[in-house]
């Protein structure tokens, strides 16, 4: 038993941005460390280069990494082809994923 707080990653579409906000209030409220992703490009609006795109992609692979384990936001139950990806990774790497709504 580790004597630091769990580390929960957060995956799913930026298009949900206000509801991973909320998860990550709730599980900080929980005493959680929560990694997410940094970048949500519809509420930005901003654009990216596909080099910026992979890149981000491979930086929250490594977030997944760090994580004790993996909340999927998924909105009536949408998991789109990136979030598909990323829970591949955490199952294939022995991460628990959970889901926020049932799938």
């Amino acid at each position: 038993m580790s004597d630091r707080p769990e580390i929960v990653c957060i995956c799913g579409s930026t298009r949900f941005a206000d509801e991973m906000a909320r998860a990550n209030r709730d599980l900080t409220f929980a005493g959680a460390i929560v990694l997410a992703p940094g970048v949500f490009l519809r509420t930005d609006r901003q654009e990216i280069t596909d080099e910026q795109k992979a890149a981000l992609d491979e930086l929250h692979l490594r977030k997944i990494d760090l994580a004790d384990r993996v909340l999927v936001v998924n909105p009536g139950g949408y998991v789109g082809e990136s979030t598909t990806r990323e829970v591949a990774y955490a199952r294939a790497t022995g991460k628990p994923v959970e889901f926020a709504d049932p799938m």
